[in-house]
């Protein structure tokens, strides 16, 4: 018969009972416990640490007693407002005639807001036509010293064999210097000016250049109107146009009080 050979099987050890009181008993280890003296210290800090589970796990159990009683007590305040609500009357709630008036205030709102749309919208009319009146003002005080100076030349040649004619002073002769310095002048005062003035419009702009240099020169008695115009370049439509442009910008300021509208040079402040 064939031999079965059996598995192999590590033998178990037995523990000699001396060996713990050889141990205890050796010159390596003098203050090691006397049998199952070592189980003492690892007892006591089992001990410890299973009481402090203790307190951990009643820590929890009155944790979920105190939810559970916050549970119950905010449900039942949650059912009394329930109830609350659907016994008492609150006669601040809106009704139908608060739902009509809050219509009629917002129909009533919705007026007022057009009514100041049109009341500014009637105070921009009235600004534009009060500037309006204003330049034909303007326009008419032009054409009245036009009238004027014309009447006057006219009343000077008839007495011209009476006295002898005055001659009109000429341009001052300028240096290199004052002619440039006096062009830097003419271009910050035509960058102030709105667009059409500052090339949108060459002969325009010419037409500014122009006028300005007859300001320069008249400072500081004042010039006349007549006195700028040059046709058939400079009419006195456009003379005007310059002078209103000055005049708003604050470079010229528009004297009338002798009776004869004379423009005198401010200058930009």
């Amino acid at each position: 018969m064939p031999t079965t050979q059996t598995p192999h099987r590590t033998p178990l050890k037995r523990v000699s009972q001396g060996s713990l009181f050889a141990l205890s008993r050796s010159g390596a280890y003098p203050d090691a416990p006397h049998g199952l003296g070592f189980l003492e210290p690892a007892m006591s800090e089992f001990v410890d640490e299973t009481e402090a589970l203790q307190n951990n796990v009643e820590g929890m159990m009155n944790l979920s007693n105190s939810l559970a009683k916050f549970n119950e007590s905010f449900a039942s305040w949650l059912y009394v407002m329930n109830m609350n609500a659907l016994t008492v009357d609150w006669l601040q709630a809106p009704s139908n005639a608060s739902f009509i008036m809050a219509k009629r205030r917002a129909e009533k709102d919705a007026l007022d807001a057009m009514e100041a749309l049109q009341a500014k919208k009637r105070e921009v009319e009235a600004a534009a036509a009060v500037a309006d009146r204003t330049a034909m003002t303007d326009i008419t005080d032009i054409e009245t010293t036009f009238a004027d100076n014309s009447a006057t030349n006219t009343s000077a040649q008839t007495s011209k064999s009476a006295s002898a004619p005055r001659e009109k002073p000429g341009k001052p002769k300028l240096s290199a210097k004052e002619k440039k310095e006096r062009s830097l002048e003419i271009e910050r005062i035509i960058s102030c000016l709105p667009l059409e003035f500052r090339g949108s419009d060459p002969n325009l702009r010419r037409s500014m250049e122009t006028v300005i240099e007859g300001l320069l020169n008249a400072v500081p008695q004042g010039v006349k109107l007549i006195d700028l115009i040059k046709p058939p370049d400079l009419i006195q439509a456009r003379v005007n146009k310059c002078l209103i442009a000055l005049v708003n910008r604050k470079v010229v300021r528009k004297d009338n009080s002798t009776g004869t509208v004379l423009y005198h040079w401010v200058g930009i402040p």
